[in-house]
């Protein structure tokens, strides 16, 4: 078996082969010690290889379900052409009859949800740093479907594929294969959306996803939904308008109505727009999640 990969210094694919001997003895064969997540597709490992360099090998669960083998490499031929800071790398894969798998980036801190989950962990992540985390997620799938020559959807936006590095800086990663065809970008923008409210949140928004949530929440203040677990924003003008921005983003593209939907691009640049609607700018304690809903049914973009 061999690992075909591209060389971080060139531009155009370099075809080098590296032995894939140097994965298995890393993680002694995928041996159980060295997994680090499970996911739908396949489990990852964390292979430490000769001169230091650190690796996340994601092991696809099984071959049988690639049954179309050229579909498979094109797609993956894609997908390390994809050149982004707010993306986890591809350096590249190995495809064999027993075993297929991808070589990643590895990301320190881990992902999202199991940093949110922890209580130490979720204290710091700050508003700030929560902020900058929708924000690279939001340029990540604006990037994906925007800017690069071929759209390509994630499908499986969520928290626990969110990597975070040391310094907080959210890494988009674990992409379904054959995500450049036959979908739109509808799954990721309500993804990112759900994504933006647990953010805010701590935790899975449940009941606040149902279309018509305000019939028993539109009382509920934006300031008694958020994590209590971090210091609640003080009166500070940026970081409320911030907060306000995030959830209008969020409501806005949870909207049923296909033209109220945003596009990631549009959500991109209100998150990075420091000026905010004045029908709802007042102090973050008056805010009610009603106030949101209703304004962003009003609009097609914010």
């Amino acid at each position: 078996m061999t690992v075909v990969y591209r060389r971080k210094s060139s531009k155009v694919s370099d075809k080098r082969r590296l032995h894939s001997k140097d994965i298995l003895d890393a993680t002694e064969c995928f041996d159980d010690k060295y997994c680090i997540g499970i996911g739908g597709y396949g489990s990852v490992f964390r292979a430490e290889l000769e001169g230091g360099s650190t690796y996340a090998i994601k092991l696809l669960h099984s071959v049988e379900d690639f049954t179309d083998e050229k579909a498979f490499h094109a797609e993956i031929q894609v997908l390390t052409k994809v050149r982004h800071r707010c993306i986890v790398k591809l350096h590249g894969y190995c495809s064999h009859s027993k075993c297929k798998f991808l070589v990643y980036d590895f990301i320190q801190r881990g992902s999202l949800a199991s940093n949110l989950q922890d209580e130490h962990l979720a204290k710091e992540l700050n508003w700030s740093r929560r902020v900058a985390i929708v924000k690279d997620v939001a340029q990540a799938l604006s990037y994906l479907h925007h800017d690069y020559d071929t759209p390509i959807i994630h499908r499986d936006i969520k928290s626990s594929n969110i990597l975070l590095d040391c310094d907080f800086k959210a890494c988009v990663s674990d992409f379904e294969l054959s995500s450049t065809m036959a979908f739109t970008d509808k799954c990721d923008v309500y993804s990112f959306s759900v994504l933006t409210m647990e953010v805010v949140m701590g935790k899975h928004p449940g009941d606040l996803l149902l279309p018509f949530f305000c019939r028993t929440e539109q009382c509920t203040k934006l300031k008694d939904i958020l994590d209590h677990r971090i210091i609640v924003p003080t009166s500070d003008e940026e970081k409320d308008i911030i907060l306000l921005m995030l959830m209008l983003v969020a409501f806005a593209c949870l909207q049923i109505c296909p033209k109220a939907k945003q596009k990631m691009q549009q959500a991109y640049q209100a998150l990075t727009n420091r000026s905010c609607p004045t029908v709802i700018l007042r102090p973050i304690h008056e805010v009610k999640l009603q106030d949101l809903h209703d304004f962003c049914s009003t609009i097609q973009t914010i």
